[in-house]
């Protein structure tokens, strides 16, 4: 399929809305338990087990709507799948709080592999977006390799060390925050690596 440009709103619905409904779920369900099968599951699992489908459904959509889904978010769905599916069936919250991690330790590591090859993946993904120089292109996948494991560390204190209602609020708007704070803190390294078409 060839790729196709949706609306930026809806785009960002699709991207967005499955991790701001499982905020809302959580909040929702929190204090309560439920007893499904002679099992007892946390509102967390409950929420959980909504995130995945809704997810899968929302990534299908956007793939069937632009007729391309980024290898990013194609392994993001499949860690959800894969370590939230594990938290349902064993009743388990912590497989579905270590997702974060293993995403970000998967792209840095993949980020570093490259480097020491003294390539930039990053540039095979997002060229046509960003137009750098090459030295622009090591300097930006030096500094997100480093950013990412940055994120997986950050994620493991927080879920390990605090409640499940902080590390929920930090996956929600913690991790999106620092990611759009990174990328916006770049602007001088596009300015000066820019090329211009």
């Amino acid at each position: 399929m060839e790729r196709r440009k949706i609306n930026p709103m809806l785009k960002m619905v699709l991207e967005v809305g499955p991790v701001v409904l499982f905020f809302v779920a959580y909040l929702a369900l929190k204090d309560r338990s439920f007893v499904l099968g002679g099992t007892e599951y946390s509102g967390f699992i409950v929420a959980t087990a909504g995130f995945i489908p809704l997810l899968v459904i929302t990534t299908l959509i956007l793939w069937r709507l632009t007729g391309h889904l980024s290898k990013m978010q194609i392994t993001t769905v499949v860690l959800a799948v894969v370590f939230g599916g594990l938290s349902v069936w064993l009743n388990d919250e912590r497989f579905f709080k270590m997702k974060p991690t293993l995403i970000y330790l998967i792209f840095g590591s993949i980020l570093g592999v490259g480097l020491l090859r003294g390539q930039s993946y990053l540039r095979l993904v997002l060229e046509e977006a960003i137009p750098l120089r090459h030295e622009g292109w090591m300097i930006l996948t030096r500094r997100i390799c480093a950013f990412f494991f940055g994120l997986a560390i950050a994620n493991e204190v927080v879920w390990r060390m605090f409640s499940t209602e902080v590390w929920v609020s930090f996956k929600t708007f913690g991790l999106t925050a620092a990611l759009f704070l990174f990328f916006m803190g770049q602007g001088k390294l596009l300015q000066t690596y820019g090329e211009k078409k």
